[in-house]
């Protein structure tokens, strides 16, 4: 079984889910019906944050790499992926807190643009 790649699939499913979490209510403009998928995502994506829980892909990609023989890694994906990215030192939970916040200001500002949209049609 082709372990690696599955983890690697795994690896761009959180990457994209992330996005659509932080970034989802641009879609809102091309497909209204999408908000029903995308608000329960940016909660939980929010919630994962606030909590500093790790996200279960978080798990299924590390045990996928270790059943393909690689070593998974500790903390969450953000931590292990993009807080290397951006920030020079490690994750704290008040920067977690912090990127909790952003999830939801983004999307209430995109959520806001789309209302005024709608109440323009």
């Amino acid at each position: 079984m082709p372990y690696a790649l599955l983890a690697d699939l795994t690896l761009i499913l959180h990457a994209t889910f992330i996005l659509f979490v932080v970034f989802g209510g641009v879609l809102i403009f091309w497909r209204r019906g999408l908000v029903w998928l995308h608000i329960p995502s940016a909660l939980w994506g929010a919630l994962i944050e606030f909590q500093g829980w790790i996200c279960p892909l978080t798990y299924l990609e590390n045990d996928l790499r270790a059943m393909a023989g690689s070593h998974g890694y500790t903390g969450g994906f953000i931590d292990h992926y993009l807080v290397p990215l951006v920030y020079p030192s490690g994750l704290t939970s008040d920067l977690q807190f912090l990127l909790g916040l952003a999830v939801l200001v983004i999307n209430a500002i995109i959520y806001t643009l789309v209302w005024r949209k709608l109440r323009v049609e």
